[in-house]
């Protein structure tokens, strides 16, 4: 019960008070939901993966292991997508939707705070984190973006597409700078920084916009249900055994344990909102997985302990 309370109020209540801010204002003004989501898209996404890329600082001697780990674990969240869509009969739309749910992982402002609550007293657990948040940020302008693409799209016109996002230019001018520690003009620095900074509150207020226009009646459908029981249920149980069969221990495990049964990333949302495809559809698997990730997440917080601790 302890870890309930402190994974809601500490991180699920503020992501909730955000889109509960966005509902109304929503309700009130009407916003141009378009305008705001290019905004996000073109601006505020590209500042942010630019300075986290390049601030971020990780132990090279797990960094190999980790990275191998997580594309193991990557790619077969990517076939449990594709294999389960085509049960489900969906359309290209849906199941790039459905694909991206499964795959794409709240591990920015949902996994650091986690991180940082429970692993204060040792940085390793939240040096995995921040390794995990600059991998899933490579999934997800790469095969996120390529999933909602192809959906209406094909061939050139999906490498013409990727190569116009500003982010795509942001996540590999952040890796080239990072790596060769270029440093940045203070002129330069404190703009990305106040871009970067408002692109958690602007995303999740979109976000609560979106979710102001839904038919709350269906949200209880066999997308966002399965959806759901795939990242919050069935990502575990794969991380598990990976981390079972390559004799991950101690810190290390439990991080990539509890990292694995995240909600859906809201990016999934923005990501659908920008180019729209199924943008309802998104908002609503990224806001019911969040609200039942506060009892699987606790749960899954407590068998780390319990089996790693």
């Amino acid at each position: 019960m302890v870890y309930l309370g402190m994974v809601f109020f500490q991180v699920v209540a503020p992501i909730l008070i955000m889109l509960g801010i966005g509902a109304a204002l929503q309700l009130k003004f009407q916003f141009n939901l378009k305008a705001l989501s290019n905004l996000i898209t073109y601006c505020l996404m590209p500042a942010a993966v630019f300075v986290n890329i390049y601030e971020t600082k990780v132990n090279a001697s797990v960094m190999g292991e980790i990275v191998l780990y997580l594309l193991i674990f990557s790619i077969c969240l990517m076939i449990l997508g594709t294999v389960v869509s085509k049960l489900l009969k969906l359309n290209r739309n849906q199941a790039a939707i459905y694909k991206n749910s499964i795959v794409l992982i709240n591990s920015g402002n949902y996994g650091i705070p986690v991180s940082q609550m429970l692993f204060a007293a040792n940085p390793l657990g939240t040096s995995i984190q921040i390794i995990i948040v600059i991998f899933q940020n490579i999934i997800t302008y790469t095969y996120g973006l390529y999933n909602l693409i192809s959906s209406t799209k094909s061939g050139l016109d999906i490498i013409r597409d990727l190569l116009r996002l500003p982010l795509v230019h942001a996540l590999i001018i952040g890796a080239v700078m990072n790596i060769w520690n270029i440093g940045i003009p203070m002129s330069l620095r404190i703009p990305l920084d106040y871009l970067a900074n408002a692109f958690i509150s602007i995303a999740l207020i979109t976000l609560g916009a979106q979710l102001a226009q839904l038919d709350i009646k269906t949200i209880f459908n066999k997308v966002i249900l399965t959806s759901t029981i795939g990242r919050l249920v069935l990502g575990p149980m794969l991380a598990f055994g990976l981390i079972m069969l390559m004799n991950f221990d101690g810190v290390v495990a439990q991080s990539l344990f509890i990292a694995s049964a995240f909600p859906t990333s809201r990016n999934s949302s923005t990501l659908a909102l920008e180019y729209d495809i199924e943008p309802n559809l998104a908002a609503q698997i990224v806001l019911f997985s969040t609200v039942v990730s506060c009892i699987t997440v606790t749960i899954v917080i407590y068998l780390s302990k319990v089996l790693w601790g």
